[in-house]
């Protein structure tokens, strides 16, 4: 059997010869690599292209029908004529074990990799890896990344700008696991500035103890505003008398008043509380709650000081800023680093928690999952970490995203993350209880409801580019049909129901008769299911959670249309086993792509 992880093994056990494995390739957890370095082999020793180069030109096209695997003849930099060429090559390289067939189509060869070699490797090593299978843990060892996502204001609103950091955030930061890095998931939390002194104010006047225990979130944010229309009543009365409360009792916060800093630490760690018991269900859980409280001043007045001595700062009435032509970043216009009144501002604060977490983990990847309205303030402190000398800046990323459109419940706006889950949760519990039967045999609704709602949540965020807006819209993210999420809870779900109406063990389906495997629709399958690892070594490329979401969509419309096709019932054992083998090879793939989106997949509904 198979160790973990470990698909090179199974080429020797089924008696396939091994190829030679080159730069970038990971044989022992991705298949498709198996082949690549069998092509790379072949077609550096014809054209005397460094196999290295032929590896890394090897593409995934967008379509099945184009091959596996394609390359582009110009990009080995040979001369003469790519369509000849590309014809004379795929004449001379040989398919073997690992290739059914070979075409060149003008200035490409496409390659289509062997069911054979597909069944015996992808099936057997999935259904032994399980939840393992897809993971590349050798590309990020003894590598250590920060990814800050999320980061809700204390006392503000949840917003949909904080659900999509927090969806995207919690996405990568499971990708990087599965892929070897240690992953530190930083939660940077709004927790400091001159709304605490209006929130200790407003808690004074409009404050519930009980209330504050039962829903801290939702109660600050009822303090903060009922304060902030005190503060607008005032100005037309001209007075600032709330103001300049809050303003003293901010100075005493910065000052260290014991008394205010419990009030304010109080606060924060109530509401990191409930942040924890919500982000619990969308399966994120995170090692560090930092914010701008946490970045120590002596960090921030060494900046100051090095942008001094760097001759980075230019002044302007008074006030400290970085002009970014100087470093011909015209684009980035002028940043203010401290005001006239010697104040400083978040770009400060920023530079001196990144100084921070550095010289604290000592990271080889920061990633920043901020929308895109922050893509200039983000741009501009990571260019003046790069001019300040520090060299770890060069590896600083902006995972960026937009806006969510209409986001809105019959009542009226949702402004926090629990209501939008609470009102999914119930709307797909009033769509599965119209199909009796079936809702009969779910051992726990609620639960169900609830995981079915969030992956509709979930989904419908992850299934464009992460940059475009995208219109909320209820009757779409909760329908069963097209590609949603209760759709792919449906499709895990009734893979899970094949396996369970069949009296097969495990140990017949590792060892099946992958020869029995013989219509076009299995083949299909088996190749899209081999894309697996690709698909997450693409991820980790762009940042992209559609990827994976598109993957997952077109794998599920393909196990769809092996039903009619692929029956296990009534089949004679060794071609029911085989059959079955192959779609829990596709349950589990489908199952380790949804628990990278932060899904939880449900076996009933």
């Amino acid at each position: 059997m198979a160790s973990v992880n470990d698909i090179t093994s199974l080429i020797k056990e089924f008696g396939f010869k091994e190829p030679k494995s080159y730069e970038n390739s990971h044989p022992q957890y991705n298949p498709i690599d198996i082949a690549r370095n069998f092509i790379a082999e072949q077609l550096s020793a014809i054209t005397g292209v460094s196999p290295n180069l032929v590896f890394d030109a090897l593409n995934t096209p967008n379509t099945l029908d184009k091959g596996d695997l394609i390359i582009p003849i110009p990009r080995l930099g040979i001369k003469g004529n790519p369509k000849e060429l590309a014809a004379k090559w795929a004449d001379a390289l040989e398919t073997g074990d690992y290739l059914d067939k070979i075409e060149a189509q003008g200035p490409f060869i496409q390659f289509f990799l062997s069911s054979n070699f597909l069944f015996k490797t992808v099936i057997k090593s999935t259904l032994i890896e399980k939840e393992s299978f897809g993971s590349i843990p050798a590309l990020g060892q003894n590598k250590k990344i920060i990814i800050e996502f999320s980061s809700p204001n204390i006392a503000k609103p949840f917003h949909a700008g904080h659900l999509r950091s927090t969806i995207i955030g919690g996405f990568l930061s499971n990708l990087y696991e599965a892929l070897g890095w240690e992953v530190i998931r930083m939660n940077y939390l709004g927790d400091w500035g001159k709304q605490f002194g209006l929130l200790a104010v407003g808690f004074e006047k409009y404050g519930s103890e009980e209330k504050l225990k039962l829903d801290p979130i939702n109660h600050l944010f009822d303090v903060y505003v009922k304060i902030n229309n005190d503060i607008k009543l005032e100005e037309t009365q001209n007075t600032d008398e709330t103001n300049t409360k809050a303003r003293l009792f901010f100075k005493k916060m910065e000052d260290g008043d014991e008394d205010s800093l419990k009030i304010w630490k109080r606060f924060r760690e109530l509401s990191i509380g409930k942040y924890i018991d919500t982000y619990a269900r969308l399966n994120i859980k995170y090692q560090v709650y930092s914010g701008e409280s946490t970045v120590p001043r002596h960090l921030m007045d060494e900046a100051l000081q090095k942008f001094k001595e760097k001759n980075l700062l230019t002044e302007d009435k008074g006030a400290l800023l970085i002009d970014f032509k100087k470093f011909n970043k015209k684009k980035l216009g002028k940043a203010i680093v401290q005001k006239s009144d010697g104040t400083t501002l978040y770009l400060t604060r920023d530079i001196g928690a990144a100084i921070d977490r550095y010289n604290k983990y000592k990271f080889d990847k920061m990633i920043y999952v901020i929308a895109s309205q922050q893509d200039l303030h983000t741009a501009q402190f990571f260019e003046i970490l790069k001019q300040m000398g520090y060299e770890w800046a060069n590896n600083l990323v902006h995972v960026n995203f937009g806006m969510v459109l209409g986001m809105s419940t019959r009542q009226g706006t949702v402004v926090f993350l629990d209501d939008i889950l609470e009102q999914t949760k119930s709307e797909m519990h009033n769509v599965m209880q119209k199909n009796e039967a079936k809702y009969a045999q779910v051992q726990d609704p609620d639960k169900v409801a609830d995981l079915v709602g969030i992956s509709a949540v979930m989904i419908q965020d992850m299934s464009a580019k992460r940059i475009g807006n995208y219109s909320f819209k209820w009757e779409r993210m909760l329908s069963f049909e097209g590609d949603t999420g209760p759709y792919l809870q449906y499709a895990h779900s009734r893979l899970c129901s094949v396996a369970r109406n069949s009296n097969i063990s495990y140990d017949s389906l590792v060892h099946c008769d992958y020869s029995l495997l013989t219509e076009s629709i299995a083949a299909t399958l088996i190749r899209l299911l081999a894309q697996y690892p690709d698909i997450l070594l693409k991820c980790i490329k762009n940042h992209e959670p559609s990827t994976l979401v598109t993957y997952l969509f077109n794998l599920t419309h393909t196990v769809s249309s092996c039903y009619n096709i692929l029956w296990v019932a009534g089949q004679k054992e060794e071609l029911a086993t085989s059959r079955l083998a192959l779609y829990l090879t596709a349950r589990q793939i489908l199952y380790n792509g949804m628990r990278l989106l932060g899904i939880t997949p449900v076996e009933r509904m």
